[in-house]
């Protein structure tokens, strides 16, 4: 289907920790929306939002069946604590760092980018994050 995907994603939660919500979008090298995506995670940090986020673009991307990746973070300690330029010290960051190291394996090509979130597709995938927490109060009153 796709040789290549570019990878956007973003979490967010709104207290540190607090409710947290998801987003990623996928593109292909011209430009073109594949999927985008966003759910509500529950309670956790934006750390663990951020790496949630890229979980679930790398298993979109696996389920695809795509062979390179190259990953847009606006998370510099996500980003450069898979790079291997920064340690994992928090036990939970440590599991899902794991758990993108095992996906990291299903590519012949990966990368991770660190972007500022003036990034476009960023603020897309922010934008969807957002959108995502503000309606998740509705759905839990079963409006």
């Amino acid at each position: 289907m796709y040789k290549r995907l570019l990878l956007y994603s973003d979490g967010g939660a709104r207290g540190n920790p607090g409710p947290a919500a998801i987003a990623y979008l996928a593109l292909t090298e011209k430009g073109e929306l594949v999927k985008a995506d966003s759910r509500f995670i529950g309670i956790h940090t934006n750390n663990q939002s951020e790496y949630n986020a890229l979980i679930a673009a790398l298993e979109f991307a696996i389920a695809v069946k795509v062979e390179e990746v190259v990953c847009h973070l606006d998370s510099e300690l996500v980003a450069k604590q898979l790079n291997g330029e920064y340690s994992v010290k928090n036990a939970e960051l440590q599991k899902l760092w794991r758990k993108a190291q095992e996906l990291k394996s299903c590519f012949k090509k990966i990368s991770f980018v660190n972007v500022p979130r003036s990034n476009p597709q960023i603020q897309r995938a922010d934008a969807l994050v957002n959108k995502t927490l503000d309606e998740e109060p509705q759905r839990a009153k079963g409006l």
